[in-house]
């Protein structure tokens, strides 16, 4: 463990689990204060919050209520969220690895060059998403609906895109994607047979 991750590690000892309601979190943040790691929110109800490098790390939300809020270059790592809405979220170049946010909406949520490595993204609406430079590596998308996303320059090495929908999405390849019969792909077409072009 490096003298940083020592640090982290330190810090959300510390503050594991507080209980901390949304207003007051907004009150720190506006105050200076981006650590919140560990935290756990019952209710985050905030319509176009500014939230940039916010610190979020293991961090569990039940209910997030975020559209159009500007999350760009946040530590999001290991956060739970469990009901959410992300819709029209800025969040390029946030930390995202491990992150765990099953079924909420995130469409066309900006995620330019964040890094979604072994993110729970299945059956979330990534419609109309820019991921573009984006790492999902080995993240989990299956059930997701990618359509008319932004997948350019993405990393998709062992993503799981099973019953995942990329109808009219911008991908580059996606040959090192976890893709079945069950993939809708960018032609409206399923995940082809052997021999087939999977992008038509």
């Amino acid at each position: 463990m490096n003298s940083i991750e020592a640090h982290q590690a330190f810090h959300c000892s510390c503050s594991f689990m507080a209980i901390l309601n949304f207003q007051s979190v907004l009150t720190q943040y506006q105050a200076g204060e981006r650590r919140f790691c560990g935290i756990k929110v019952d209710q985050a109800d905030g319509f176009e919050c500014d939230l940039r490098e916010i610190e979020l790390l293991e961090a569990v939300i039940t209910t997030a209520y975020l559209p159009y809020s500007n999350l760009s270059r946040a530590n999001l790592q290991r956060l739970t969220i469990k009901q959410g809405n992300l819709g029209d979220a800025k969040l390029s170049n946030s930390n995202l690895t491990q992150a765990k946010l099953r079924g909420i909406n995130l469409s066309r949520a900006d995620l330019r060059y964040a890094c979604l490595r072994e993110a729970d993204l299945r059956d979330c609406n990534l419609a109309g998403a820019d991921l573009t430079g984006a790492d999902l590596t080995r993240a989990d998308l299956s059930g997701a609906d990618l359509t008319g996303a932004n997948l350019t320059e993405t990393y998709l090495k062992g993503t799981r895109l099973t019953g995942a929908t990329l109808f009219r999405a911008t991908i580059a390849n996606c040959f090192e994607a976890e893709c079945d019969r069950t993939t809708i792909m960018p032609n409206g077409h399923y995940y082809p047979l052997a021999g087939e072009s999977p992008l038509g």
